[in-house]
């Protein structure tokens, strides 16, 4: 421990207290983790329309590329439900193919009680996932770059959640693996890439590790038109403060910084803005909040935010990069920032390998009092392990999506820093991902990567304890 740490410490306990954040946070916990506070025991379910899950090869229709027919996909509480809605290799409303790689995803309210899902697919350079050499399809005058194959797809479910509509919505991009979505009906989808052009017509055309933007509520697709000055790094995912249109943003990367973008008018982020990165205060050097944050869980943090005077390197130099800029001007370091996501007036986000033990962190930036807290860290792998994407539920809890290789399960923590699990991936060991809600409470919306599925899960949301 530094110095520094120390002398913070003693103030902490010498009465001189921060500001305590006014809504959610995680006690402390000792031993073994509790799954106590959550909806009950799992058992395996079947899905509603077990029958249906099956795909076969595009390229080869007498070879079934996966079959998923009357098998138990996951486990749930008892008083829950659910059904596959989308699943790569199916035919999608506009003659295209679902694509693969299912990935960040949000849900927004429409018309009649509809909800409207708009998703990423981590596809790179023409990857072929299940025959389809074409990753997301949409005109080709409406890419990014014509060799990609990311993008977004856009799903429109009735009041019941089940599918209307389902198209390609964005486009020739790289990589799209979270995002975030705005409180002015749009999603931002992020480039986890920061590659650069080949100079070859085989490969990639334009450099990489960029935001673009996609309406929810255009079902066309749409110009994929990167927003340069949000940065170019290797994105993971934003949330918005609804309050001020301030975007903040992940990086997943080992020494990853937390940033914001601060835009010149308010729900215009093509209009230009300032990008910055966050630097906790009250610690003399350039903080890793890798491990040794453990004793200063629930705590908050005094913070500043420091500018990147150049948001986009022209190469990959590392002194050139966002994060070596924020770095040189005393931003903290994150171990591998992920999944974030607005919630209880709070910014919330993951550092999927942080922690003195490595299997991941949450933590809650507080906007009104510039605070940061340690909301969440793992101490056992058996009850969180690599936490990727995150949201809030109904009842105001968080709840997160494991990426490690401990199993692969959705798992809640309340108010106390307790601990329960949601669900659990029974059929291979591929992330759940892109968890989100329905505006009603009544259903969990939520991938798994691969083969590539959207599940819908239908359940008491609304009566967990906040």
């Amino acid at each position: 421990m530094s110095n520094s740490r120390r002398e913070f410490i003693k103030l902490m306990s010498a009465g001189a207290m921060l500001a305590p954040l006014t809504a959610f946070y995680s006690r402390p916990s000792a031993g073994a983790p509790s799954f106590g506070p959550g909806f009950g025991p799992l058992t395996p379910a079947l899905p509603l329309n077990t029958s249906e899950l099956f795909a076969y090869r595009v390229d080869d229709p007498a070879s079934l590329a996966f079959d998923f027919r009357n098998i138990p996909i996951i486990s749930l509480p008892p008083g829950f439900r659910y059904w596959a809605v989308s699943w790569t290799g199916q035919r999608m409303s506009d003659g295209s193919i679902v694509p693969g790689d299912q990935d960040g995803m949000a849900a927004y309210r429409g018309l009649n009680g509809t909800t409207i899902l708009v998703r990423n697919h981590e596809l790179s350079n023409r990857e072929n996932k299940f025959g389809n050499l074409d990753g997301v399809l949409v005109p080709s005058e409406l890419k990014y770059d014509t060799w990609c194959n990311g993008g977004t797809t856009t799903l429109v479910l009735n009041s019941d959640g089940m599918l209307m509509r389902d198209f390609a919505s964005l486009g020739g991009t790289n990589n799209n693996c979270a995002g975030g979505l705005t409180p002015w009906g749009t999603w931002l989808t992020c480039e986890e890439s920061t590659s650069l052009p080949t100079g070859s017509e085989t490969g990639y055309q334009k450099p990489y590790g960029y935001v673009f933007e996609v309406p929810a509520f255009v079902h066309a697709p749409v110009q994929a038109v990167p927003i340069v000055a949000m940065g170019r790094f290797n994105h993971e995912a934003t949330a918005t403060d609804p309050r001020t249109g301030i975007v903040y943003q992940t990086e997943d990367v080992g020494d990853s910084l937390f940033y914001r973008y601060v835009p010149n008018i308010k729900g215009e982020l093509l209009a230009g803005g300032k990008l910055q990165a966050l630097k906790l205060k009250n610690f003399s050097d350039v903080t890793n909040t890798r491990t040794g944050f453990l004793e200063l869980k629930g705590v908050p943090l005094a913070c500043e935010w420091v500018t990147i005077d150049n948001p986009d390197p022209a190469d990959n130099v590392f002194d050139n990069s966002t994060r070596a800029q924020g770095q040189a001007k005393g931003a903290t370091i994150f171990s591998r920032g992920e999944g974030a996501w607005y919630g209880n007036d709070l910014i919330y986000f993951c550092c999927s390998n942080g922690g003195n033990l490595g299997a991941g962190q949450i933590w809650a930036y507080h906007p009104a009092t510039e605070t940061l807290t340690l909301v969440v860290e793992s101490e056992s792998r058996d009850g969180l392990d690599a936490p990727d994407n995150i949201t809030v539920g109904p009842d105001g809890r968080i709840y997160m999506f494991e990426d490690g290789s401990g199993g692969d399960n959705i798992v809640g923590v309340n108010s106390e820093g307790e601990l329960f699990r949601v669900a659990e991936n029974l059929v291979n060991t591929a992330e759940f991902c892109g968890g989100c809600f329905s505006h009603n409470g009544r259903f969990m919306f939520v991938n798994i990567q691969n083969p590539g599925m959207t599940l819908v899960i239908e359940g008491p949301w609304r009566k967990g304890q906040a």
